[in-house]
């Protein structure tokens, strides 16, 4: 039998994943009288909150935040973060599915590039990406900790985790390789049938370890089996696993490689389950 996914994997594909994290920032001194929405007795307390997250070509977290929100004004006074990607989503046993903590450091990027990839992956953020006190926060990982069930546990250093280097021609390619797939239908032929009918999944995401797909508020993955670093080997990955276009091939969800925000390895194999 061959081996599983190593723990660094798991926890690259879980991020992956996920389009959704809980944020913990450490809860701010509050600045003056002014500062009326930091009460003095919750400094330095850890403050969670949910926010929608993409991941970045070398699979650094993407956040779209507000500086009216407590978490950014947090950060912005001390840029340690954690977030953490669950995937027990609709598990009978929520304890037995995979979980990810990450620690890191949250800066504020104006890369066109990174609010790009943000916008893909939610495209119902650019209802509010405009406005002025919105930003995209990049977060440098330094380590995260991976339970993937019980007695599966590991602490992984940013090094252990082994990102993806850059694909700068991967990255500059990703817009219009992304409308060439949705336009050959690419998103239904790759969608999980878990999740229903096939129709209306498109490509919102195409990376050196995968793509992201979304149909409404679902999302999913499909993994590659090794990484890729320009557009033409990710068309070709990704033709091999949708098969033919008549039907006649395996279709994306007969292959190893889908997966979703609720994805985890039970007693009986891997689970699907639709975010």
């Amino acid at each position: 039998m061959p081996a599983g996914p190593s723990p660094a994997e798991r926890a690259r594909r879980l991020m992956r994943a996920c389009d959704r994290a809980a944020l913990a920032t450490a809860q701010r001194t509050a600045d003056g009288p002014a500062d009326v929405d930091s009460p003095a007795d919750a400094a330095g307390w850890p403050y969670p909150s949910l926010v929608l997250v993409a991941l970045d070509q070398d699979g650094s977290p993407l956040l779209l935040l507000s500086t009216l929100a407590d978490h950014t004004r947090n950060l912005l006074a001390d840029d340690r973060v954690g977030l953490l990607f669950d995937g027990t989503a609709g598990l009978e046993r929520p304890l037995t599915g995979a979980r990810l903590s990450v620690l890191g450091r949250a800066t504020r990027s104006d890369d066109p590039a990174h609010r790009a990839r943000y916008l893909r992956r939610h495209p119902d953020a650019a209802l509010y990406a405009g406005f002025a006190d919105f930003a995209i926060y990049r977060v440098s990982v330094e380590r995260a900790h991976l339970v993937a069930g019980f007695g599966r546990i590991h602490w992984l250093s940013a090094a252990e985790l082994d990102f993806p280097g850059a694909a700068p021609a991967l990255a500059a390619a990703e817009a219009d390789l992304i409308g060439r797939l949705n336009a050959e239908g690419y998103g239904s032929r790759l969608a999980p049938s878990a999740n229903g009918a096939a129709d209306g999944w498109s490509v919102t995401g195409v990376d050196p370890e995968g793509c992201d797909l979304r149909r409404g508020g679902y999302v999913a993955r499909v993994d590659f089996e090794q990484r890729i670093q320009d557009p033409e080997s990710a068309k070709l990955a990704l033709h091999l696993l949708a098969g033919p276009q008549d039907g006649s091939g395996p279709t994306g969800d007969a292959t190893s490689g889908i997966a979703t925000a609720g994805e985890t390895e039970g007693p009986d194999g891997p689970r699907h389950q639709g975010r």
